[in-house]
């Protein structure tokens, strides 16, 4: 796996990086003021995830206050590269505590939204938008449909959820696949060796449905790398989670242990370890990370340059795994035996996903030369 290697996201012909920018924090502004950086410390890290071949740019009207689409606004047109990139938006936030339809998930919204991230964006259509969380309110229907309204207008190209239910991805999907609507492409997670709790049904329901996962927070906020241990007073470390209470368990520390042994034995930074495993895993189209510098973004972009052996990847998994609960004991594990006759192996195929070639033209000219 390289950051030239493309593919695609969900079932879409849509070609996307393994590992997507995350621009949280490009800004100085809203909720995210603490950690964010300037313009001028931006366009370092925006212009090495262009060389290094990554295509997928993740944002949202919510970051920074709207600074984040301001700055890689500019960031694009001095790039020059709006076509190549994959510029990726969401919507759901309040963006006007005064007013009651200036948040949330509906149409009114939803339009509204879409025009003041094109504003910013300088763009005159979003490749991929998403519903930003899921409001417990607005009717799938009237998502949908304006969804829909918005592709065809060419005011965006694609539409997914994220940090949804999984029975709501799945109403949206069934529900545009019956009317004949624009289908959803790509549901956007949390998912890392700390928390795997979409793989019980987010993912198969994504691999099933053709939603392509992205998945947020692969370092779980910073833990996974490593810089941060527990002490008498809180967590200590190098971050901006320093000081405070963890809510970590024993779990977690084994898991940290685990992640650090296989790092040791690879020769490879923690971080690079825990991005590898997600970026792999099974339904997982792109993982998205961010970077507070150049060499940052660097050094999670050589996650992609070594194969985690399947020893090690057993090591990995056995530390984060847990065991199911309630109902899902009925189908997983043992009881899993129950269901065909005995000496009987039935399973299905490995779901993953297709690479779409870079430089095909390159490779179709040496294949025929």
């Amino acid at each position: 796996m390289s950051m030239d290697r493309y593919y695609l996201l969900g079932r879409s012909g849509l070609r996307v990086s393994p590992l997507a920018l995350g621009t949280m924090n490009f800004g100085t502004g809203g909720y995210h003021a603490a950690y964010g950086k300037t313009e001028e410390e931006a366009r370092p890290i925006f212009r090495r995830y262009l060389e290094a071949g990554g295509n997928l740019i993740d944002t949202a009207d919510f970051y920074t206050a709207g600074e984040s689409e301001t700055i890689l606004g500019r960031l694009i047109a001095e790039a020059g590269v709006r076509d190549r990139v994959v510029l990726t938006t969401k919507y759901t936030n309040s963006v006007d505590p005064g007013d009651p339809n200036a948040g949330g998930n509906g149409r009114k919204h939803l339009i509204r939204a879409v025009e003041a991230s094109l504003r910013r964006l300088r763009t005159d259509h979003i490749d991929l938008f998403l519903l930003h969380t899921w409001d417990r309110i607005t009717p799938v229907e009237e998502v949908l449909r304006t969804f829909d309204d918005l592709v065809r207008a060419g005011k965006i190209r694609h539409a997914g959820l994220s940090d949804v239910p999984s029975w709501y991805a799945a109403r949206a999907q069934t529900y545009a696949e019956a009317h004949a609507l624009e289908p959803m492409v790509s549901l956007q997670l949390p998912y890392s060796l700390v928390d795997r709790e979409i793989e019980r049904e987010h993912v198969p329901m994504g691999q099933a449905l053709g939603l392509g996962v992205t998945a947020w927070s692969p370092l779980a906020g910073g833990f996974l790398t490593g810089k941060y241990r527990p002490t008498g007073q809180g967590l200590a470390g190098p971050g901006r989670l320093s000081g405070e209470t963890p809510e970590w368990s024993e779990r977690e520390w084994g898991i940290l242990a685990a992640v650090e042994s296989v790092a040791g034995k690879l020769g490879v930074p923690m971080a690079q370890v825990a991005l590898n495993w997600v970026a792999t895993q099974p339904g997982i189209a792109s993982a998205i990370v961010g970077a507070g510098s150049a060499a940052q973004l660097d050094a999670n972009l050589a996650a992609l340059d070594f194969e985690l052996p399947a020893e090690l990847r057993a090591e990995l998994d056995q530390a984060s795994a847990e065991p199911p609960r309630s109902l899902y004991r009925m189908f997983t594990g043992g009881y899993q035996s129950l269901l065909v006759s005995p000496g009987v192996k039935v399973g299905d195929k490995p779901d993953g996903y297709s690479p779409a070639v870079r430089n095909w033209v390159e490779a179709e000219h040496s294949a025929t030369s």
